[in-house]
């Protein structure tokens, strides 16, 4: 089988979130030896791109969302089992920080952009829900994540994310890290108005963002 065939069977399974085939083509990649990066960029992540649409557009909901995150990361596992994890932090996209502010104790959203995030290929450190901003910068200092991700489902604790990126001001690191908000309340104009760098409306929005992010940290 090429290399091509091999791509295109980790495309599919992703997309079928078939986690056997998933983990039959992983094994054949990694036999014939692709680099995982390549197996991971030029199919896993397609997969979970054409899944990541259709749950945008309504065809495709939760559960299946979560089984194409689960085929993900089976052949993950297969592709990445034996590597270092100074290897396994080198191959990532990058590292993220992500919760649901302050006084907000929804997470539903959240989760299926952490699941979103960890399926392209992010390393994400997941807070959970109602977390104070103390926590969330002294979190992102200890863990030195790139971006900070942070979802207000409510407009009475948006403000907890125009807090965090003072917060890193009044610290001197804001600087270090990214800032990505998004949730039902939040806005462009109001991501731009705290100082923040990113706003997302959507799942894929967010990886997409965060690579973008990401793009302009390695840029320097």
């Amino acid at each position: 089988m090429s290399q091509q065939e091999i791509l295109e069977k980790l495309k599919n399974a992703i997309e079928e979130t078939d986690s056997d085939l998933a983990a039959e083509a992983a094994g054949e990649a990694v036999i014939a030896g692709i680099d995982p990066l390549i197996a991971v960029n030029e199919g896993l992540s397609k997969g979970m791109t054409t899944i990541s649409d259709l749950f945008d557009e309504g065809e495709l909901f939760i559960p299946q969302l979560l089984l194409a995150a689960e085929a993900f990361e089976t052949a993950m596992v297969v592709l990445f089992g034996d590597m270092s994890d100074e290897a396994r932090s080198k191959a990532s996209q990058g590292k993220i920080l992500i919760h649901t502010v302050q006084g907000d104790i929804h997470d539903i959203g959240k989760n299926i952009v952490k699941t979103m995030l960890s399926a392209g290929g992010f390393e994400v450190i997941d807070l959970g829900r109602d977390v104070a901003v103390e926590e969330v910068v002294r979190q992102a200092k200890e863990n030195k994540v790139d971006i900070i991700a942070g979802s207000a489902l409510m407009t009475t604790t948006m403000p907890a994310q125009r807090d965090i990126v003072a917060v890193l001001k009044e610290e001197g690191i804001r600087d270090q890290f990214k800032c990505l908000f998004g949730g039902a309340p939040v806005s462009p104009e109001w991501v731009a108005k705290i100082g923040a760098d990113a706003y997302a409306e959507t799942a894929s929005g967010a990886v997409e963002q965060a690579k973008a992010l990401m793009a302009e940290i390695r840029r320097g």
